[in-house]
């Protein structure tokens, strides 16, 4: 090491003032952190200096930037909180000096390979809370002293503190970018039902896990979720993106929202270590006539009908998802008039410090009304936030069912299998209510989709399976429905097999079969002579 001119104290302290200097604010995270490490090598007289922060299981320190021993970076260099020199200096949060590097007291090799002889190290300190270690070494034998370490340590605040505001800032772009990936960026247009959300991020500073989300199923039914993860920040946005995930996975292969939250559940519980979120999820029949709900610890939702005061729903609210094992989680089932509107928020629009929840549910009941979606939001954000900063975040999703000149289109798609007949059977009839056919009408129609959707799964698939679409469209007065596969078809076995087509004529004004290499098309008619509509 070349020889240097003594260093006076007031020399040092100077130094230190100018380690975090204004001519540093342009700098990215890496470049900040490299050009910190060489003004600590120089206000020590060192060769090396090196940072590594812990990472988000705080169990392993990570090398983030490095001079004079680069290789740590490039390498990815991971030192377990505990174990050699740096893991004990953040586990004992307290300087650490070695006189003589070994074996015995330095865990990373790259230190030895490089004849580092000497270390100083302390932790970098932020919020009251460890988020890495600073280290110094040099190349020739050096017995650091107290005094340094005291130097070094004030030193390492002033990076720790401009540290975790650049890293600060930086998780909260990345998770505001992640959020605005994830919420629905255009709630799905659906006729007879209408949308409206808003996200509203808190002024505590970075955002955090609400969502909310709305989604088409295959049986035609329709997904509606709003939930909030406990905590803030990058980590918090990503858990809610895999939560997100995961329930759309599982409401794919679950007709109960009980079921989905049961497994959204022991998801969280299998995979993801000291995560809590509440939600609520909702599944609107085609006929929007009917809503089931279950509640994983969320406020329950507010239902608003015409000439009616708004009330939250009585529904009986089960254990967040993450929590130990519990009772059996339960669905509610409700009625949604026309013109009847839900309500789902999360708790950062009704909790206020100093104030009771009551308060502010009674609050968001007296401004929530069954009237356009839209206006709804507004009126809700003027009278519960206004100019009033809040601290957590705001999600809120609305939906109001309309009174349609017309009825919703009916589409399903579900596996060409025995089990899956009767729910379609069920959809069909809903629909056909919705549709206003008469009792009669409605018996012929289901006789003529059961045969068409039972010879599709005996006759379309082998052992591999397939799927089976079902389509219930109203043209004027009449029921269009139609039954399609992609399979090739088997032939009929037995006597009493083929007999599925001629009932299907019977029940339809008229049928079309259209059979080809991609699969089989069934299209049959049926007016409604008893038709309400």
């Amino acid at each position: 090491m070349a020889a240097t001119t003594p260093v006076t104290n007031e020399d040092r302290l100077r130094r230190i003032a100018q380690i975090t200097d204004t001519t540093l604010a342009h700098l990215d995270v890496p470049d900040l952190l490299d050009e910190l490490l060489d003004r600590v090598r120089a206000l020590l007289d060192a060769d090396t200096a090196a940072v590594l922060l812990l990472d988000p299981s705080s169990t392993y320190l990570v090398a983030t930037a490095a001079r004079g021993v680069e290789e740590e970076v490039r390498q990815g260099v991971r030192i377990p909180v505990g174990r050699g020199f740096a893991g004990r200096i953040a586990a004992e949060r307290r300087p650490v000096i070695i006189d003589e590097v070994d074996h015995s007291n330095v865990l990373n090799p790259i230190l030895r390979e490089k004849d580092v002889r000497s270390l100083l190290g302390v932790p970098l300190v932020a919020e009251g809370g460890v988020m890495g270690v600073l280290h110094v070494g040099t190349l020739t034998p050096r017995r650091f002293t107290m005094d340094d370490a005291d130097l070094l340590q004030t030193a390492a605040d002033r990076i720790a503190l401009v540290t975790r505001t650049r890293l600060s800032d930086l998780d909260r772009a990345a998770a505001s970018a992640l959020q605005r990936s994830l919420m629905p960026g255009a709630l799905p247009r659906v006729t007879g039902i209408e949308f409206a959300a808003r996200y509203i991020p808190g002024d505590a500073g970075g955002l955090g896990g609400d969502w909310y989300d709305v989604f088409s199923l295959p049986s035609g039914r329709l997904g509606v979720v709003i939930g909030d993860v406990v905590g803030r920040g990058l980590q918090a946005a990503v858990i809610m993106g895999r939560l997100r995930s995961a329930l759309r996975a599982f409401a794919l292969e679950e007709d109960d929202p009980a079921e989905v939250l049961e497994r959204l559940d022991g998801n969280v519980q299998h995979f993801e270590e000291n995560v809590m979120a509440t939600v609520l999820y909702a599944i609107f029949e085609p006929s929007l006539e009917r809503v089931s709900l279950s509640s994983a610890g969320h406020l329950p939702p507010i239902i608003a009908q015409p000439g009616e005061r708004s009330a939250l729903l009585n529904l009986p609210i089960d254990l967040p998802v993450g929590v130990s094992v519990g009772p059996p989680r339960r669905t509610t089932t409700i009625d949604l008039p026309d013109h009847g509107l839900l309500f789902l928020y999360t708790d950062g629009l009704v909790e206020r410090r100093g104030s009771p929840l009551d308060t502010g549910l009674d609050a968001l009941c007296e401004v929530v009304r069954a009237e356009d979606a839209e206006a709804v939001c507004g009126g809700v954000l003027h009278r519960m936030i206004g100019a009033t900063p809040v601290n957590d975040d705001v999600a809120m999703l609305v939906a109001h069912r309309l009174g349609t000149p017309s009825v919703v289109p009916l589409s399903i798609v579900v596996p060409a299998v025995t089990r899956t007949l009767s729910d379609v059977r069920s959809s069909v009839r809903r629909w056909l209510a919705a549709a206003g056919a008469s009792p009669e009408d409605a018996a012929d129609i289901l006789v003529a989709t059961g045969e068409a959707c039972s010879n599709v799964v005996e006759h379309a698939y082998g052992p591999a399976g397939g799927t089976l679409v079902v389509q219930m469209e109203l043209e004027g007065a009449t029921v269009v429905g139609t039954v399609r596969d992609n399979g090739r078809w088997r032939p009929a076995r037995g006597q009493e097999r083929g007999r599925g087509t001629a009932l299907i004529r019977q029940c339809s004004d008229d049928m079309d079969v259209t059979a080809g290499p991609g699969g089989t098309t069934v299209t049959f008619r049926r007016h409604l002579t008893g038709s309400s509509r």
